[in-house]
């Protein structure tokens, strides 16, 4: 933080462009890894200790019958210490999880191979985003990506482990699930905020640098949304398992309802600090003033973003991940072309509305489906 202040919005720009690509590239990765190992695993958890009562009960049950033909022979002590045995040799049989081993090994190769390619491609990479070799932009930048991409491998493994305990048990390996499904999403999620700061680049170090300070901020607090998506797409991936449709309705609206007031809340909060905290981001005078442009947008839509993530949450948590994926392409489409028109002939305002109006979009699509009771959300029609 220091470090940017003391050097302007050249270096603040630079890191910018660097995060934004950073970010695109580790979340094609991270987001299938992470969300499938969760809703899977939490499904595969309530499955297992079904099967596991059931399997204690017919134990039990033959205890039972042995108990009785064995009372004429043993005495009663001995007999009942054979039905205690065979229950408990079912309580403390070990657990095989393949799909944990197999997500650390996804986990460690993927940060690899992303450490790597943004290393050995951080030049090209760069001029694509509109970062030429004669702009004073280059030579932060490429020292920025390149030390923050060694921190890869140790980045998707942590997380690999993440979505491990979040789900607590074992499942079908992640990537099996996802017929690619999920990457292509997250691929469109990430391309449309990639897209928004190459723009926002191409028109110079000032609104770059003042574009990603607004953008880091949002998405900092959207990761408590993420939070609360988290846990409801743990609840809901339990009570799809057990057909609990009366509680998976429950707590899809209960999650929404609290994304709503968390979306306001987080709304009213930027809206009073940021005017007042800009200043610890940069001291150059115009990103400060382009920084208060985009401060209402960032505020304003905190309840659409809220939505947005819990939505998601919700549509990982009934397993439908291709609606998940087909919906954001098509969002991704039409807020691509919206900010190539609106940066193009209102510029950095424009890339702002754009970026409203994907959040906005994003929030539809999981209405939509929720609301017209389609896919796993059918049973809401009767």
């Amino acid at each position: 933080m220091q470090y940017l202040r003391q050097n302007g919005s050249v270096e603040l720009a630079a890191v910018g462009v660097s995060i934004a690509v950073i970010n695109q590239v580790s979340r094609i990765a991270i987001f299938p890894l992470v969300s499938i190992t969760t809703s899977f695993v939490a499904e595969e958890d309530t499955t297992g200790r079904l099967r596991t009562e059931a399997q204690e009960n017919e134990n039990l049950e033959k205890g039972f019958v042995i108990n009785k033909e064995m009372e004429t022979f043993l005495p009663q002590s001995e007999s009942q210490c054979n039905t205690q045995s065979m229950s408990a040799k079912s309580k403390h049989e070990r657990m095989h999880i393949p799909s944990a081993s197999t997500a650390l090994v996804i986990g460690s190769v993927l940060g690899l191979i992303q450490a790597l390619f943004l290393i050995l491609a951080a030049k090209p990479i760069l001029n694509y985003m509109g970062v030429h070799s004669d702009s004073p932009m280059i030579k932060p930048a490429l020292q920025y990506l390149t030390l923050r991409s060694l921190g890869a491998p140790a980045l998707l493994l942590s997380l690999a482990v993440q979505g491990i305990f979040r789900g607590f048990k074992d499942t079908k390996t992640p990537f099996y699930a996802t017929r690619f499904l999920l990457m292509v999403r997250v691929i469109a999620v990430t391309f449309c905020v990639t897209i928004a700061a190459s723009l926002a680049a191409r028109q110079g170090s000032t609104p770059m640098a003042a574009f990603q300070v607004c953008l880091q901020i949002g998405l900092a607090t959207s990761l408590l949304a993420d939070g609360l998506a988290i846990a409801g797409q743990t609840i809901l991936a339990s009570a799809f398992a057990k057909k609990d449709y009366e509680s998976a309705k429950t707590t899809a609206f209960r999650v929404l309802q609290l994304g709503l007031v968390l979306g306001l809340l987080l709304s009213v909060i930027l809206l009073v600090l940021l005017h007042f905290a800009s200043g610890l981001f940069t001291k150059d005078v115009s990103v400060l003033q382009l920084i208060s442009v985009g401060i209402p947008f960032v505020a304003v839509t905190q309840p659409i973003n809220a939505l947005a993530f819990v939505f998601d949450g919700i549509n990982y948590g009934a397993s439908d991940f291709a609606y998940s994926a087909y919906s954001m392409v098509l969002v991704a489409v039409v807020s691509i072309l919206c900010l190539f028109i609106l940066s193009s002939s209102i510029g950095y305002v424009g890339i702002w509305i754009a970026l409203s109006i994907y959040m906005s979009l994003r929030t539809f699509a999981g209405f939509l489906r929720i609301g017209t009771g389609m896919g796993p959300w059918s049973f809401l029609r009767t």
